[in-house]
């Protein structure tokens, strides 16, 4: 598996109807890609406007053939090149939920020394508690290998709570190939 995230910041005043026509028309192109679990098309409209797609894939070469295939050239067109986050995927939980409207982002180091298997098997039971709320759709915790740190992803079938724990975004578009 091969999880990723690029984001684009976008001016204060731009009009994010675009970015929501944007993934209204490009989302169902997405709901067949092979090797693709999901891929969420998110925005953030609260303190600057970001567009941002999130990605987990269960083939890693097909992850590799559309970053340098010609489906990415419509990214790069639109906004140039992004830097591109990537992880390794530890856990992968479905919840009972069918859609989601907002996607959370939680991070947070692993510390040199820490028993690292412990911190795993803790991490899973707690992707299993979040997979088991009824609005929950998927949950996913991966390792940022280069900066040696946990990432956490939660789709939520709720609407965007700015209290909740991460980074928040709203769902434009979900394509869920592989789930």
């Amino acid at each position: 598996m091969f999880a990723k995230q690029y984001s684009h910041r976008l001016p204060s005043d731009y009009d994010m109807n675009v970015i929501r026509r944007r993934a209204a028309q490009l989302g169902p192109l997405w709901d067949h890609a092979e090797g693709l679990l999901f891929k969420a098309f998110i925005a953030q409209e609260h303190g600057g406007n970001v567009y941002s797609s999130v990605y987990l894939w269960a083939d890693p070469l097909q992850a590799a053939d559309f970053l340098l295939g010609e489906r990415f050239q419509k990214v790069l067109d639109s906004f140039g090149r992004p830097h591109i986050e990537s992880w390794l995927p530890l856990d992968v939980q479905r919840g009972p939920a069918q859609s989601a409207l907002s996607v959370y982002r939680e991070e947070w180091p692993l510390e040199p020394g820490a028993d690292r298997a412990g911190i795993l098997a803790e991490e899973k039971q707690r992707n299993q508690q979040v997979a088991d709320n009824r609005d929950t759709f998927a949950v996913f915790l991966a390792l940022d290998v280069q900066a040696w740190r946990l990432v956490r992803f939660t789709l939520s079938a709720k609407a965007l709570d700015v209290e909740h724990p991460g980074t928040g975004y709203q769902v434009f578009y979900l394509a869920r190939p592989g789930i």
